[in-house]
């Protein structure tokens, strides 16, 4: 699975340093380390929001606060079972 977060300016204002942290967290947390490719990149072309993530290409508005949930339930169940 590969994880890409936005780190431009409009999103690094949002919080993409926190959400970067916070999903390292719980990869490592979750024992996904070998399973997930977290990565960075510039803008994604969607600041209207909050900071950019994709998840296996699906684009998504996450925020430091919102981030667990999003993991949960778009991480997670992918390699549950």
């Amino acid at each position: 699975m590969k994880i890409t977060v936005c780190i431009g300016s409009s999103c690094h204002l949002k919080g993409s340093r926190q959400v970067v942290e916070e999903l390292q967290r719980l990869i490592a947390e979750n024992g996904l380390k070998d399973r997930v490719e977290l990565n960075g990149t510039f803008c994604m072309g969607d600041c209207r929001n909050g900071v950019c993530v994709t998840v296996d290409g699906e684009k998504l508005s996450v925020s430091p606060e919102t981030v667990g949930e999003i993991f949960r339930e778009k991480v997670l169940p992918a390699f549950s079972g």
